[in-house]
């Protein structure tokens, strides 16, 4: 789809931020046409409540400050500044002060400078990229969610390049049988088009989930099928950037094995016990470790 562009808007985001390092895990685990980088720019599409929008963030490397001009086009434009904010994670308070009590992390702050999580704010693709990653590697994941996009997104053109939306809606209205068609398991066929069907009848939405407690966000995503505790944590972190450690998940038990324990992945309670002094640090803290992990850093 190719619409009237906004004019473009330029966006301070905050320092420090490295912005081609925080789209450097997109790269690593290939095109899935969602999250797209070109030329340094990161190019995604999604829905928020005025429809669909598909915007382009810039930075100006000219810019002391990270700086970004934003391109959008689409009914909800508008909101593609904040879409962009949104993304990159702020330095959370009291960063320093926990880089001083941790030398580990304090080193990956060193090896990766301006690094910050890159979140998802379109809660139907965050859920999408989290299903599809379960028990796969993420290169895997990264290429069935192509095929989804290319069989069943909506395609935009902007920047010369084209991103896809996921329709909850159209989504809704799929036979399982189709996605499955694309190498996906029956149940994650079926798990996407249930949750396409809550967002699209409004039983699920970003807001809702907004107000509630970490507790309380967990219980209404677990109530999903095939979104279990792990899962919705992700999310919690992902897509409302709340500092919580996904303590259960592999990639983070072994990072904070090898970084504070034995070597071996801890259990969950155990993993929550070593990362509690992380405190309101834990999404940047967390997203660090794990790059320490995928850079043999651990």
């Amino acid at each position: 789809m190719t619409a009237v562009p906004a004019q473009p808007v330029t966006l301070t985001l905050p320092a420090p931020l490295d912005f081609a390092a925080t789209l450097a895990p997109l790269r690593s685990h290939g095109d899935d046409g969602l999250d797209r980088w070109a030329d340094g720019r990161l190019l995604r599409a999604a829905t928020v409540a005025a429809g669909g929008v598909a915007y382009c963030a810039r930075p100006r490397p000219e810019e002391r400050r990270p700086v970004v001009e934003v391109h959008a086009q689409g009914p909800g434009a508008a909101a593609a500044p904040e879409l962009v904010a949104r993304a990159f994670a702020p330095t959370p308070g009291g960063w320093s002060e926990l880089l001083a009590r941790d030398p580990l992390l304090a080193r990956l702050a060193g090896e990766f400078p301006g690094w910050r999580p890159l979140r998802q704010p379109d809660l139907f693709a965050a859920l999408v990229r989290a299903i599809s990653a379960q028990q796969v590697n993420l290169r895997w994941a990264a290429t069935t969610r192509r095929r989804l996009a290319e069989a069943f997104g909506e395609p935009w053109v902007i920047g010369g390049e084209t991103v896809y939306r996921l329709d909850p809606t159209t989504f809704a209205a799929l036979d399982p049988a189709r996605i499955r068609a694309l190498q996906f398991t029956t149940r994650k066929a079926e798990y996407i088009v249930g949750v396409a069907a809550e967002i699209a009848r409004g039983r699920l939405s970003l807001p809702a989930l907004e107000v509630l407690d970490d507790t309380a966000v967990i219980e209404r995503l677990a109530a999903l099928r095939g979104i279990g505790r792990w899962t919705a944590e992700w999310i919690l972190v992902r897509t409302l950037g709340r500092p919580r450690v996904v303590a259960g998940d592999l990639g983070v038990r072994k990072a904070v094995g090898l970084a504070y324990g034995s070597g071996d992945p801890p259990a969950e309670a155990e993993v929550r016990r070593l990362t509690a002094h992380w405190g309101p640090c834990a999404e940047l803290a967390q997203g660090l470790l794990l790059q320490g992990l995928a850079s043999d850093l651990l």
